[in-house]
């Protein structure tokens, strides 16, 4: 073998928090784990910054603890105002951590560190530009000139993949089912900092308008727009025109200002019509369109794809690729499409006012549907619970959040 080729068990194409859970599980598993990635972090991500129930157990599971971060800030409760403007408050539990906002570039390079930690190679600043198959392994061959082989690749590289186009595979056309904007603020209110903000509008709906606080007085604040929504065409224009109508200007306050231009970006949710594997090649968080249709939220999907794709390679062992291929989609078939389907659906009765109102209506009734609504809407448990019984458990509606023993000292800001 050259002297300039790596080899592995798993080459993770993609250094984000997919990949990276993927990494981490693989070495848990007693498998080699490689990352490359073309970015060199920490780096940016456009997102909303938020992460749910879900994500924040998933992350603890990892091994990964957010709280140190210096964006980071827990939440308590959900505010949502309708386009009648009617606003319902969700309060949280406070047994542990059920929603939380960190910015991507220090949570990023905290999962990839982590990865490190368990033995994985990672090479950043190198993009993967070519992949070939053989009969029992897999050549990616690098920007650098270097080589790695592998038994299996698994595709974490984002909406619009490489390793998916180097496989002939995908629709060139596909642009993702949303579109988003994203700007940071600083010295917003005090009242922002009682937790999330949403504001539904009724020229961008099934989307709406967000506000997440972070610590040190500072916000990520944006919203997502539908595809088909006939206001994607003039989101440039109507953004601004939204941060000042009245009951938006009045929560992120007067004193409110930019920390530079705002960020756009995709988000792909086709979970259902996307091929997840070929061959040897698992894909695995955005680059499997693994997105929740209905909030756009997609790290606790990123992180559970990522770990079940380690899962399947292992179990199957290196000498049955389609026995890896079989076990990861069955995995995600069962954890993740009622989910993303009934979301999917409830996505579709958003699109209207009427729908909009009723869910605000019915969710804002008892303390009771306020509580649960939260959990629900952050993903504390599965969006399809309901409909799939397997998945009851005990505790299902009364489970406590993550961390809740005393963090680590936070970093300086």
């Amino acid at each position: 073998m050259p002297a300039n080729t790596l080899t592995s068990d798993v080459l993770i194409v993609g250094g984000g928090p997919a990949g990276s859970a993927c990494a981490i599980e693989a070495r848990r598993l007693g498998l080699r784990a490689t990352i490359v990635d073309k970015s060199t972090f920490p780096r940016d991500k456009f997102c909303g910054d938020g992460l749910t129930a879900d994500a924040l157990r998933r992350l603890e599971e990892l091994g990964v603890d957010p709280r140190p971060m210096s964006s980071f800030f827990t939440v308590d409760q959900v505010s949502v105002r309708t386009t009648s403007g009617r606003q319902v408050s969700y309060p949280l539990p406070r047994d542990g951590m059920f929603g939380a906002v960190v910015r991507r570039d220090e949570l990023d390079v905290a999962i990839l560190d982590r990865a490190r930690e368990m033995g994985a190679d990672v090479i950043e600043g190198v993009a993967v530009t070519g992949l070939g198959t053989g009969d029992d392994r897999m050549t990616a061959t690098l920007g650098d000139g270097r080589s790695v082989q592998a038994r299996y690749v698994i595709g974490a590289d984002g909406m619009w993949s490489p390793t998916r186009k180097m496989l002939g595979l995908g629709d060139r056309t596909y642009r993702g089912e949303f579109h988003a904007f994203r700007q940071y603020y600083s010295n917003v209110s005090d009242e922002l900092a009682r937790g999330l903000w949403v504001w539904f509008e009724p020229e961008i709906l099934p989307g709406y308008v967000w506000a997440f606080p972070e610590s040190g007085g500072r916000a990520n604040v944006g919203f997502g727009i539908h595809r088909d929504c006939n206001a994607t065409r003039e989101m440039k224009e109507l953004w601004p025109e939204l941060l000042s109508r009245p009951h938006i200007a009045r929560v992120l306050g007067p004193d409110a200002t930019p920390d530079g231009p705002h960020r756009a970006w995709p988000i792909p949710a086709r979970l259902d019509g996307m091929e997840l594997t070929a061959d040897r090649v698992l894909f695995v968080g955005d680059a499997a369109a693994a997105t929740d249709p209905m909030t756009g939220e997609g790290i606790a999907q990123a992180l559970l794809t990522g770990t079940l794709a380690a899962r399947a390679v292992a179990a199957a062992g290196p000498g049955d690729p389609a026995d890896a291929t079989h076990r990861y989609e069955a995995a995600v078939r069962r954890s993740l499409l009622p989910d993303f389907l009934i979301a999917k659906w409830l996505g579709r009765l958003m699109r209207t006012e009427l729908g909009v109102r009723g869910a605000a209506r019915a969710s804002g009734m008892t303390d009771w549907t306020r509580r649960n609504f939260a959990r629900w809407l952050l993903e504390d448990y599965p969006r399809a619970v309901v409909f799939t019984p397997t998945r009851w458990h005990r505790e299902l509606f009364t489970a406590p959040g993550a961390y809740r023993t005393p963090g680590p000292a936070p970093l300086p800001s």
